[in-house]
């Protein structure tokens, strides 16, 4: 909603402020079409040349996250706090039936019920693989800890790509936009035998490209990076309560103290107070 409202500012800001002081629009549109077309073609072109086809889709995904925000929101952090003491209060009473549930996790009724965090991969295999390391018995629990780390470092690492990649299209632009001013001045200098009324919009025509690449760099790709840069950090938040929660439990710590743990590293702007997340655990408990 956000991201939205901040368009829609940028481009009454903009353009209210351009026909405030006496400009008008015509020369823009007549030329914005194959300005435009050299501008936003070739960033595009070169975007596609220097990104994987995941980076790809991934850029157009977090574009559409500018506007609906992070994935994760309140309640799944307190889902995934209450799914994981149940996980480990079975791992603890019985070492035996927690396999069913992390080698069969679709299948898994305590998955089940929270069915956001059963669809997303990353986290049921980071809950699962770490349980079954535990349930390995190994003898410096360190070992899990250096491994978990190693894994959220790729995966942030990956999940940051797009904006990174966006972030690059975005440094690009104003170079592309004096590009294009380029060409319509090399146009305009093919007709210098016109009178100066026709050179004027011809020149007028060229300087559109300039706007247009420092607009759409500094106006537009260059926040939605940034907004989805920071998206991305806010989401791996998630991931990073489920290894604290997990890294507790490794060093034998109570399921209720490690989920308290997890509860203390949630955002603030979120985080349950101690009552209500307790309150919720001895439900489970009763279940």
């Amino acid at each position: 909603m956000t991201g939205a409202f901040g368009l829609i500012i940028v481009f009454i800001m903009v353009i209210g402020g351009y026909l405030w002081g006496g400009g008008k629009l015509g020369i823009i549109f007549s030329s914005l079409h194959y300005e435009m077309m050299i501008i936003g073609g070739s960033a595009i072109g070169a975007f596609i040349i220097s990104n994987s086809g995941d980076t790809i889709r991934g850029s157009l995904r977090d574009v559409g996250r500018v506007f609906t925000g992070v994935k994760w929101k309140a309640k799944d952090y307190s889902d995934v706090l209450i799914l994981l003491y149940e996980l480990l209060r079975i791992a603890r009473n019985n070492p035996v039936q927690i396999e069913e549930h992390i080698e069969r996790p679709d299948e898994s009724p305590h998955f089940q019920r929270f069915p956001r965090i059963l669809a997303d991969s990353a986290a049921v295999t980071l809950i699962c693989d770490t349980l079954r390391a535990a349930s390995m018995n190994y003898d410096d629990p360190h070992q899990v800890e250096e491994v978990i780390d190693k894994r959220l470092e790729i995966r942030l690492h990956h999940a940051l790509k797009p904006s990174h990649a966006l972030q690059n299209m975005a440094d690009a632009l104003p170079a592309l936009g004096i590009v294009a001013a380029v060409l319509g001045v090399i146009k305009t200098m093919s007709s210098i035998d016109q009178p100066p009324a026709i050179l004027g919009k011809m020149i007028g025509g060229a300087l559109v490209g300039t706007f247009l690449g420092v607009f759409l760099a500094y106006a537009l790709v260059g926040p939605f990076a940034t907004k989805a840069n920071e998206i991305a950090e806010e989401d791996h938040n998630f991931y990073l309560l489920i290894r604290e929660v997990l890294v507790a439990s490794l060093h034998s710590h109570a399921p209720n103290m490690c989920v308290e743990i997890g509860r203390q590293c949630m955002p603030s702007e979120i985080r349950p107070s101690f009552d209500d997340l307790d309150t919720a655990l001895r439900a489970e408990a009763v279940a």
